[in-house]
């Protein structure tokens, strides 16, 4: 099977050459980055966003592991801290010591006195010899602690500053996330509501009912008005009206008070 898949692989190479000669990476380069960027385009815009989610959150290890570094470096600092405040007190009180049994040398004395013992001026010396090697020893160690102390916290500094950074971005990358999910959803709320169709032709039906049903209560009104009228009949006066009784006198103040001639009346046609 891989002979077979090797001597294929051959055969393609040896027709490429053939047909593309020193170009033929190139084109294949070219042919490599369409199709990525083909493919690329159908990628749903959602599973995209979700995708940088997961690169957000895959940051989380890395960030823990820095936070993890700085505790561990946080406690080593404070357990160097301890420990040269206890070489600075045991220098303090070596020294003292030293100093006391130099005092006793320079006094000129040959027997010195200590918790009861007599001790020559010889062992005195030694004493002081030893004591005064033991002190620069323990100096020097204090010494390289305090250097080692002064490089963890340096170290310390810039592992605080690297972790503040990183969850500064991992944070901003969050916020930016939220805005792209929300702006992502009001699109989708958008493209729904374009999306939607309403039916014209159910619409026009329902009001062309509606304006059929008024056309018939108005029929059914106009014909309640006219059995109406069919049934009134006759129209009676129910109070005839009265003439008043100085109606002539004051058409006489009006006109002048002359006897007019009578119009001629003519019969209705």
């Amino acid at each position: 099977m891989i002979k077979k898949i090797v001597i294929g692989t051959g055969i393609a190479l040896f027709a490429g050459w053939f047909f593309f000669g020193k170009g033929l990476f190139s084109y294949a380069r070219t042919a490599a980055n369409e199709l990525r960027h083909s493919v690329r385009g159908e990628v749903p815009v959602e599973f995209e966003v979700k995708r940088a989610r997961d690169e957000v959150e895959a940051l989380v290890p890395e960030i823990r592991q820095c936070m993890r570094l700085v505790a561990e470096q946080q406690v080593e600092i404070e357990h160097l801290r301890e420990g040269i405040d206890r070489k600075t007190a045991g220098l303090a009180e070596q020294k003292e010591a030293i100093l006391a049994l130099r005092q006793h040398l320079d006094s000129g004395r040959e027997q010195f006195v200590s918790f009861g013992r007599s001790y020559n001026r010889d062992e005195v010396a030694r004493d002081l010899a030893r004591k005064f090697e033991r002190y620069e020893t323990a100096e020097a160690m204090l010494d390289r602690d305090v250097k080692v102390l002064a490089a963890h916290e340096k170290t310390l500094e810039a592992n605080q500053r690297k972790l503040d950074e990183m969850l500064g971005a991992k944070r901003e990358l969050e916020v930016q996330l939220a805005q792209l999910e929300a702006r992502l959803k009001t699109l989708q709320a958008a493209e729904a509501a374009s999306a939607l169709e309403f039916d014209d032709s159910q619409l026009a039906k329902a009001r062309g009912l509606i304006d059929e049903l008024n056309k018939q209560l108005d029929v059914r009104a106009a014909m309640l008005e006219a059995d109406g009228r069919m049934v009134d009949g006759i129209p009676v006066e129910t109070q005839p009206s009265v003439a008043p009784a100085d109606i002539t006198e004051r058409i006489d103040s009006k006109f002048g008070g002359g006897e007019p001639e009578p119009a001629e009346l003519k019969p209705a046609a």
